[in-house]
């Protein structure tokens, strides 16, 4: 199945480049949930998901989900309600305990064995597991396969110099027949450093497109008046769905 080209006027900043260098240390990221500079968390849940999720989950049950760059999103819990196997990797362990916090879930707390300094909190349920370490050492804990990727927040957070070795650690964690909804930014990159950075969508068919047919399911106006800080003045949400060639 080739690439699905989409209706829809998706506008592409050739200076993304300028991104290209830009680096945030996993101190720093500890640091904003510290200094509680998460305006990135959504309380009401991600309302695109909302409105997809149906057609993301396609009605099957038992499916495997996992949240790259999990933080505490409400999300997770809204597919651990639908029967579904939640598992996420965050580098905070102040937001995955407030995640258990916040959504009332008792929870334990063990030691990664092949991870060390790591942890996984697991809800006493059984079907949420948090693992707290960097993203790109997780492979380790062979975390197995997933029916599902709902990437909000994550490929738009890692250094762009680091993308590749992302979407292949993604691709690896990929099931046959998976879905992996993808959302993404688009403003002027030249106008604000990021995070969260510029994805273009030929960035996208550039990291996935080996594997993936993509197509951008929904456009959304995110612009709001705390935006102008960033140096912006449009501010666009594109929605993507890959799926297996």
């Amino acid at each position: 199945m080739d690439d699905t080209k989409t209706s829809l006027n998706i506008k592409e900043y050739p200076d993304a480049e300028v991104q290209k260098n830009q680096v945030l240390t996993l101190e720093e990221w500890q640091e904003k949930w510290v200094d509680r500079k998460i305006a990135f968390h959504q309380e009401q849940g991600h309302q695109l998901l909302k409105k997809h999720l149906d057609n993301f989950l396609k009605g099957e049950s038992g499916l495997r989900v996992f949240f790259p760059l999990c933080g505490k999103a409400v999300e997770m819990k809204w597919f651990a309600d639908r029967g579904h196997s939640v598992v996420g990797v965050e580098i905070s362990e102040l937001g995955i305990r407030e995640f258990f916090t916040e959504q009332n879930l008792s929870y334990t707390e063990e030691p990664i064995v092949a991870i060390p300094g790591a942890k996984v909190f697991k809800s006493s349920s059984g079907n949420i597991s948090l693992y707290c370490c960097n993203l790109f050492d997780l492979p380790r804990a062979n975390i197995g396969k997933f029916d599902r990727i709902w990437d909000r927040g994550s490929l738009v957070a890692i250094n762009p110099g680091d993308r590749k070795r992302y979407a292949d650690i993604m691709l690896s964690l990929m099931r046959k027949g998976f879905q992996y909804l993808l959302s993404v930014f688009s403003y002027d990159p030249t106008k604000h450093a990021g995070p969260p950075f510029y994805v273009s969508d030929a960035e996208i068919k550039r990291l996935f497109g080996a594997v993936c047919s993509s197509r951008c399911l929904e456009q959304a106006d995110m612009f709001e008046e705390r935006h102008r800080s960033w140096g912006i003045d449009s501010l666009i949400e594109n929605l993507y769905l890959l799926t297996e060639k």
